[in-house]
């Protein structure tokens, strides 16, 4: 687990960091295809700046509503003390504030459980930089506040919402190895080909509060790698559609379509496999509620359009 970098004696989160190369990369890539699906370059660069910080907005608030760890952010404002905690470097218990802040475990040293918690911090439900940030949520805002601005501009949507079709899967690819790096999204326990994280992870807090690991453990058991299953997952659906779909399509939008059915369902089955704290209802997460209503609209998008296959982009015609 490598869950921070440290450059120019910056620190920059792995989660964070590896979304942001990523955007930057697919923003790179979709702006090339600009003048083969006839888009204007600036409008698109326009958009991506617009959707990056609905994208934010909307991950954050939906991790924090839905994922279970309301309470933390209102125990951050209120007691912080009365936060989930970790345990110093190696599973060992502090004793003095100092020793939290030597290890950056926090600020605050819980005298009864030798846990280490953050200082009090009534603005931490909107610090998205600190991690956690919930996928479905950043697709909803961001696909509202897109549509608006793509008709504002008059642009051909269902040709942009291609550029999203390959853009959005690449873009998780990095999203989910920063995943992996900060120890986050882990899964269930794996009795072969898994992965072990090192004491003081996520992985090995939620061990160690079930009882199948002590405080002298150096690392979790081995778990499910559903980080790396669905960078896989959206790596395949990437390279799918931008080397074989996207030259080949029958209608406008058909990358777009083809893409929401594929995570849907991709992400609706590793869910089985996840088991770090996340909302529950009724027997499924979150991700894979919503993941009903993305499947139903990408086979409705594509249905609509096998029927009426929309004006090729070569003719520049707006759709």
């Amino acid at each position: 687990m490598h869950d921070t970098f440290t450059i120019l004696g910056i620190d920059f989160p792995a989660y964070f960091t590896f979304l942001m190369l990523g955007y930057t990369f697919v923003v790179l890539l979709a702006h090339r295809d600009t003048p083969r699906l006839r888009i204007d370059g600036n409008h698109l660069l326009d958009l991506a700046m617009l959707l990056i910080i609905a994208g934010l907005l909307g991950a954050r608030l939906l991790h924090v509503v839905a994922d279970g760890q309301f309470d933390e952010y209102v125990h951050l404002c209120t007691d912080p003390l009365a936060t989930r905690g970790e345990l110093l470097p190696k599973g060992q218990p502090c004793t003095t504030d100092a020793q939290c802040v030597e290890a950056s475990r926090g600020a605050l040293c819980h005298p009864q459980k030798g846990t280490c918690h953050s200082g009090r911090d009534c603005l931490r439900a909107f610090k998205f930089w600190y991690g956690g940030l919930t996928y479905y949520g950043g697709l909803a805002l961001a696909a509202a506040v897109g549509l608006g601005f793509i008709r504002w501009r008059r642009m051909p949507l269902r040709r942009v919402a291609d550029l999203a079709g390959y853009g959005i899967p690449l873009g998780l690819v990095f999203g989910r190895l920063g995943c992996f790096l900060a120890g986050c999204c882990y899964g269930t326990r794996a009795e072969a080909c898994g992965v072990a994280f090192p004491a003081g992870s996520p992985a090995w807090q939620h061990h160690l509060d079930a009882g199948w690991i002590t405080r002298q453990a150096g690392h979790s058991l081995p778990v499910h790698v559903t980080q790396l299953w669905e960078a896989g997952a959206c790596l395949a659906i990437f390279a799918y559609i931008y080397f074989w779909r996207r030259t080949r399509q029958r209608f406008d939008g058909q990358s777009f379509a083809w893409s929401c059915m594929a995570y849907a369902v991709a992400r609706f089955v590793i869910e089985f496999w996840r088991d770090d704290p996340r909302g529950d209802w009724w027997g499924l997460a979150t991700s894979q509620w919503l993941g009903i209503p993305l499947f139903a609209i990408g086979a409705w998008l594509y249905w609509r359009g096998w029927r009426r296959p929309a004006t090729p982009a070569t003719t520049g015609e707006q759709s």
